[in-house]
């Protein structure tokens, strides 16, 4: 244990020491944006006490990120805004900046190091983060600690990026329990701390003034003076933050979690649990919500039933509904988890499995019923209405329907020319509409439909062995009437 937060989850990345004749420790907190449930936080608080130091919590949100629209500003802003609300008036410091041209933050995190005992941040292994801990390793002068508050199971317990789930949801069996014993506090900051106050240099706060006032007062007046353009509007109805998703977990124990097993496939009848953006931007720990299962269920660790034999059902001891959301929230999100950690290039076509790429590649000169441009496709004006109904909720809500989001992207592979640019457009629609979008479990679905974690398939045009997906047959498969009326006509041909 470091600090009381299990060692496998705590890397030193610039090989300095603290220092704790410092002013503060500073927690730079970048992808796990809470304040519960969080071992980064838990790490940082730790040390402070510790040495008798205030705790500066330092969020920076960039105008000019990849993908930097107000879907994304309004979601982050209303979450810090949140954090700033509970943290304000309180010992700890929460310093919130938010950039309204590109480069205002830049040195911000240098001169706040130079005054730190110990700087901590989130080991997040996906989008722009890991470029963050290079950036806190190389311009701090003291120890940086990143930490891992990802998941379950630490990142670096693996020491292999899994080529299935089956193969994956094997080695959790093994290895899952000793974790689940060792979660983070429900409330790192519960003891106490030493005041903050005036505690960060006046000449810093200067240069780059807090947006803790405008947070208070009216975080939408935020992004809406930024250039963010309007191409990708918020989404109504969906706050960012730790209390509306944890408002959305309950509704959903209370509700959907004892069908989910039979009826999650199909989107008329909603028993999707929708906490998959909080789960991205850090605003909710997958930890926290396993322990809300476990709760409801009357869990407890010794009605796991081995052997550690990969199997989907019956390892857990819980209900069928319990088990199969559990199956998504830890063997699969956290798979992605593992690729974007342990699989070189993860996001690249270069990463899929060599069968895929072979048999995608022997058929790229097939001919495809029809060829959409990007721009076709990003505002749903296919032929097909099922596709066209899930793009719409894409655009409209941030969002697809799981099982949809499946079929999304087989049909995007079958109207490009060939497989990497089809990779292109649903990243690049992807990541730029979706809420949860940059996020490894979100890629995890991208490569899929190309191959990634699935086997070969009795050879078909297009696709050659990599798995079909028709939107006939989902229609078939699954009840969507209500779906259909609401994103989009059920006419035309399939």
């Amino acid at each position: 244990m470091e600090g009381g937060i299990p060692t496998s989850r705590v890397r030193r990345v610039n090989g300095a020491r603290e220092d704790p004749r410092g002013r503060y420790v500073l927690y730079w907190m970048t992808a796990f944006r809470r304040l519960g449930w969080n071992f980064s936080l838990e790490h940082a608080a730790a040390h402070a006490r510790k040495w008798e130091k205030p705790l500066v919590i330092l969020e920076i949100l960039k105008v000019d990120y990849p993908y930097a629209s107000p879907r994304l500003h309004a979601f982050m802003l209303e979450g810090m805004a949140e954090r700033h609300k509970q943290l304000w008036g309180g010992p700890v410091f929460h310093y919130p900046f938010v950039e309204r041209v590109p480069g205002e933050g830049r040195g911000l995190l240098e001169a706040l190091g130079r005054w730190a005992a110990l700087v901590v941040t989130d080991d997040y292994p996906a989008f722009l983060h890991p470029g963050f801990v290079s950036l806190a390793a190389g311009v701090v002068k003291v120890g940086v600690d990143a930490v891992d508050s990802n998941g379950v199971l630490p990142l670096r317990v693996a020491d292999r990026a899994f080529p299935t789930a089956f193969a994956f949801r094997r080695f959790l069996q093994n290895r899952l329990l000793e974790h689940l014993l060792e979660p983070p506090h429900p409330d790192p900051l519960a003891a106490p701390l030493p005041s903050a106050s005036d505690v960060v240099p006046a000449d810093i706060l200067d240069r780059w003034p807090s947006a803790g006032p405008a947070l208070r007062d009216d975080p939408g007046r935020l992004w809406r003076a930024l250039p963010l353009g309007a191409s990708v509007p918020p989404v109504p109805g969906f706050p960012g933050g730790t209390e509306p998703a944890r408002r959305l977990l309950e509704k959903f124990l209370q509700g959907a979690l004892a069908r989910y097993a039979e009826d999650r496939d199909h989107p008329d009848l909603e028993a999707t649990s929708r906490l998959s953006p909080y789960l991205h931007f850090g605003n909710l720990s997958s930890q926290e919500v396993f322990y809300a299962v476990a709760r409801r269920e009357g869990w407890s660790p010794g009605r796991i039933s081995g052997p550690a034999d990969g199997r989907r059902r019956g390892w857990w001891g819980m209900s069928a509904g319990a088990e199969a959301f559990l199956d998504q929230l830890v063997t699969w999100r956290e798979l992605g988890f593992n690729a974007a950690c342990h699989l070189p290039s993860y996001t690249a076509y270069e990463s899929l499995p060599a069968w895929a790429r072979a048999t995608l590649e022997d058929h790229i000169s097939d001919v495809r019923p029809r060829l959409y441009r990007l721009e076709e496709l990003r505002e749903a004006g296919t032929y097909d209405p099922v596709w066209n109904a899930a793009q719409r909720q894409l655009l409209e809500e941030g969002v697809i329907h799981n099982y949809l989001r499946m079929l999304w992207g087989k049909k995007i592979l079958e109207w490009t020319p060939n497989p990497r640019e089809a990779l292109d457009i649903m990243v690049e629609l992807n990541d730029g509409l979706a809420l949860d979008g940059r996020d490894p479990n979100s890629y995890s679905g991208i490569f899929w439909c190309l191959g990634r974690y699935d086997r070969g398939w009795p050879e078909a045009p297009i696709f050659g062995k990599v798995r079909r997906m028709s939107s006939a047959a989902t229609r078939r498969k699954i009840r969507m009437e209500n779906y259909l009326r609401r994103f989009g006509s059920t006419a035309g041909g399939v």
